[in-house]
């Protein structure tokens, strides 16, 4: 959804704002977390009321813009968040039909389709590391390092071993989202149970470190924290959810009085339909082939591709074009005395095959 030639990304059936010149290309898995431009640097809590006017800027309910408000540093926390997880969306699925792509996204977030729950899941997954990171960053306010045994804030704050809160990030954010747990719509409820996956994806890259401290290196005193990993990995996991999503409909749980998730058994199986397990992304329709120009993504055309490995996919049948450039590189280094290396330019002839239109 672009207002005033800025795109929002999914949070929930809220969104929140991004920047549209955020693409695929060049992304390495090294990024780190950063405001967007043009929305502030901060590094810090904002101070003299500049975080209310952050939190004006980013869609949300009035509730979650209140508790965005008493929060002095949540509004950047939440830029990075949705940064993060479009970053993290567009690499997983860069070789793929559906590439992430901000163009599309209000209508796919309207349906039940498997990248509709990876959407959930990867943004709340977001949400909940970057939450949890600035905590032991020092630019939230009201928390600070995790609560590990034995470490107070002030002996972390000097050792440098600041665990990363996923507690308190876990605790906020059930409470910014809200229940949807007695919902009696089958969506509200799907879209639930993959915002918690993202969560869960989160939770299991959650692990203790530790820090030997002592005389010539010498490990006579060790301190220990908790420590999220690094948010690629994370994206890994939810694409292996992703890549074994569950198609479910909804059956009413007479004991409890509330609709409940139900996967169909598998054709030929003999056991009988069961709920998904907490870690299953859950969808409701097939998705489109993403092949063709549509509300949902702008196609295939003229997308690269290797020959090898994704043109037959990627481009549907349509077939690929060919194309050559030349590249040029260092090559032929020598170190010189003294004291850096000296390269010749050499170019070399590459071929590019793009889809066909």
């Amino acid at each position: 959804m672009s207002q005033n030639g800025v795109t929002s990304f999914g949070l929930g059936r809220r969104m929140l704002y991004v920047p549209p010149a955020l693409g695929a290309p060049g992304l390495t898995g090294q990024e780190v977390l950063t405001p967007f431009p043009g929305l502030g640097t901060a590094a810090a809590p904002a101070q003299d009321g500049a975080h209310l006017k952050q939190c004006d800027l980013l869609k949300l309910s009035r509730r979650q813009k209140q508790l965005c408000r008493r929060e002095p540093g949540l509004a950047e926390t939440l830029r990075d968040a949705a940064h993060l997880g479009l970053l993290e969306c567009q690499f997983q699925f860069r070789d793929e039909r559906w590439n992430c792509s901000l163009e599309g996204r209000t209508g796919l977030l309207k349906r039940g389709f498997k990248e509709t729950a990876f959407l959930y899941a990867v943004s709340s997954a977001a949400l909940t590391h970057a939450l949890a990171r600035a905590c032991s960053a020092g630019r939230m306010e009201r928390c600070t390092c995790d609560d590990s045994p034995g470490l107070e804030s002030r002996q972390a704050w000097q050792w440098g071993v600041c665990g990363d809160n996923l507690k308190y990030s876990t605790k906020f954010l059930s409470n910014f989202l809200g229940s949807k747990k007695g919902s009696k719509d089958l969506r509200a409820r799907a879209d639930a149970h993959n915002t918690h996956v993202g969560i869960k994806a989160v939770k299991s890259g959650h692990r203790t470190t530790c820090k030997c401290h002592g005389v010539s290196g010498s490990c006579a005193v060790r301190t220990c924290w908790k420590q999220l990993s690094p948010f690629r990995e994370t994206g890994q996991v939810l694409k292996l959810c992703y890549d074994s999503a569950i198609k479910v409909s909804s059956a009413t749980n007479e004991a409890l009085g509330r609709l409940e998730l139900w996967a169909p058994a598998r054709q030929g199986s003999p056991a009988q339909d069961l709920a998904p397990r907490s870690g299953d992304l859950v969808y409701m329709e097939d998705s489109p082939s993403f092949c063709r120009p549509s509300k949902f993504s702008p196609g295939t055309a003229g997308r690269v591709c290797s020959r090898e490995a994704s043109c037959s996919s990627l481009c549907c049948g349509r077939g690929y074009d060919t194309q050559s450039r030349l590249v040029a590189f260092s090559c032929r280094c020598q170190v010189q005395w003294c004291c850096y290396v000296e390269c010749q330019e050499c170019v070399e002839e590459e071929l590019v095959y793009t889809c066909k239109h």
